[in-house]
């Protein structure tokens, strides 16, 4: 490939890096807020995430592109660029599935932490501040890890936008060079790096935050051995 082709890979790499990072802390902020909705005290609460977790999960994440960059601007009358729609869409799908893994979370730590922070006296925040996300964080991180992959590779439908991401850019390559396979195995090649670059950053956060939650080994504990009374069998 000539020089030209190779900048238009690359600012394509930049493009779905900075569309990975964006829609990846939106999604992050909404598994969270809404995760921890649906162990909220109020039906109501629990009602509305429930509803959201639904709705975002339930809709193919192609067609909620679609409709947040077609479908928005002429009923609202404001345009979104396209990498602004996309984080949108993208963020607000995966932060649905990211809810689950966040409520999952947490409903799966000991009763008895929920219980002895009442006894504390601590409010409901301090609660879930103080004893229930310091444990139930370490404990999202693999499934968190999926998703972020998931997530990584969901960024390619935004090229449906004519947004310059990698498969966007990849494509006009592929049309200029006449060569399908040894593009698109360059382009594999480069979500494989990103992903398991971001794999290594994950295992090494839930490394680290596990060290915190550690339980020390029990020891076990010998029984004795029955006495043996000679002469008796």
């Amino acid at each position: 490939m000539t020089s030209g082709l190779w900048e238009l890979v690359l600012q394509g790499i930049w493009v779905t890096i900075q569309l990975l990072v964006l829609s990846t802390l939106l999604a992050t902020a909404v598994s969270f807020a809404v995760g921890m909705a649906r162990t909220h005290r109020l039906w109501v609460v629990r009602f509305l995430a429930g509803l959201y977790t639904e709705v975002f999960r339930g809709t193919s994440a192609l067609v909620m592109i679609f409709w947040v960059f077609f479908v928005l601007p002429p009923a609202f009358g404001w345009q979104l660029v396209p990498l602004w729609a996309g984080t949108l869409a993208l963020g607000l799908t995966y932060g649905a599935y990211g809810s689950e893994i966040v409520r999952g979370a947490l409903n799966a730590v000991d009763p008895a932490q929920r219980e002895g922070g009442i006894a504390l006296s601590f409010t409901p925040w301090q609660r879930m501040r103080l004893i229930l996300l310091p444990q139930a964080v370490p404990e999202m991180i693999p499934p968190f890890c999926n998703l972020l992959i998931e997530l990584l590779k969901g960024t390619a439908l935004v090229s449906i936008m004519g947004m310059g991401d990698l498969a966007f850019s990849g494509n006009l390559v592929r049309l200029a060079l006449q060569e399908s396979a040894e593009i698109y195995t360059y382009i594999l090649i480069v979500y494989f790096v990103i992903a398991f670059l971001l794999t290594r950053v994950m295992r090494g956060l839930e490394k680290k935050l596990k060290a915190g939650v550690g339980k020390a080994p029990q020891r076990k504990v010998r029984t004795p051995e029955p006495a043996v009374v000679e002469g008796v069998r």
